[in-house]
């Protein structure tokens, strides 16, 4: 069976061969923004990687410590750990209002030895300096998703405005022929212009599927952030908070005077006696 020549080339193939010069700048644009959305996908896998990583290499070390601040005395250092850096933060902050120091000296762990306990008031800005941690964390780890998101919105439209030139140009070549033009002469055309619109798919559906289990890696991440910082919180309370509250007598009802309504007067003969009875002058 003799196959005429348009069927013996991929349909991909002929409309790359045929392609428009419309059509080129588009997939030249489209190539653009496909390498942008995956030099961004690889770099967060790596970046995520590395800090899931890291995260349970600090969460191993500080389970096994036996005080709260054995990490922070001895200086480790985990810098690719999210956890470790709101956790050296509510270090720092705790040891300023215990020791008056932000960083260990040599005389920092006997004067710890030696420090009380702080306040609610300063646990508050403890737990702000761990929330402020997070807060860096979470924008560290979600830069540049801004990119792929737009790329996500952007290519299936200019595939669809490709398509939509190309197919103005078949029209206009059935005008200038007068409806005489045969497929022959139209395919290279059609061809063209769809092939923007698979392009297009081809840029948008790997990443956008890449994109949804990035940003599901990201906020799980944020999550266990939260979990660590609530938990470390906890444990600073329990051990560094005084939560006694000073005893305050409350003051008794003949040291208040005497209620008054409007429109009443009391009897001037009678007043409140210490025990809170009305007594006659």
């Amino acid at each position: 069976m003799h196959l005429p020549p348009l069927a013996a080339v991929s349909g991909l193939q002929f409309g790359l061969e045929n392609l428009s010069l419309p059509s080129l700048v588009i997939a030249g644009l489209l190539a653009v923004m496909s390498m942008i959305s995956w030099t961004v996908l690889v770099a967060k896998w790596h970046l995520l990687s590395r800090a899931t990583a890291a995260n349970n290499v600090f969460m191993g070390k500080f389970r096994e410590s036996a005080h709260p601040l054995a990490l922070y005395l001895i200086r480790e250092r985990i810098a690719l750990s999210p956890m470790y850096h709101v956790y050296h933060e509510a270090c720092r902050e705790l040891a300023f209002y215990l020791v008056g120091e932000e960083e260990p000296g040599r005389t920092f762990n006997s004067r710890l030895q030696g420090a009380g306990r702080i306040t609610s008031s300063q646990m508050g800005a403890v737990q702000n300096a761990m929330e402020r941690a997070v807060v860096t964390s979470a924008t560290h780890v979600e830069a540049k998703l801004g990119l792929i998101a737009t790329v996500l919105a952007a290519a299936p439209f200019l595939g669809l405005f490709g398509t939509v030139w190309g197919m103005l140009d078949v029209f206009a070549v059935l005008a200038q022929t007068e409806g005489e033009a045969g497929m022959a002469e139209l395919a290279p055309g059609v061809c063209s212009a769809l092939l923007t619109t698979l392009l297009a798919l081809f840029v948008t559906v790997p990443s956008l599927i890449s994109y949804n289990f990035l940003v599901s890696k990201i906020r799980h991440l944020i999550v266990r952030l939260d979990n660590f910082a609530n938990e470390l919180s906890g444990v600073l309370d329990r051990q560094f908070v005084d939560h006694r509250s000073p005893d305050e007598s409350l003051p008794s009802l003949g040291s208040m005077g005497t209620p008054t309504m409007p429109g009443f007067s009391n009897p001037p003969n009678q007043s409140l006696a210490p025990d809170g009875k009305l007594a006659t002058a």
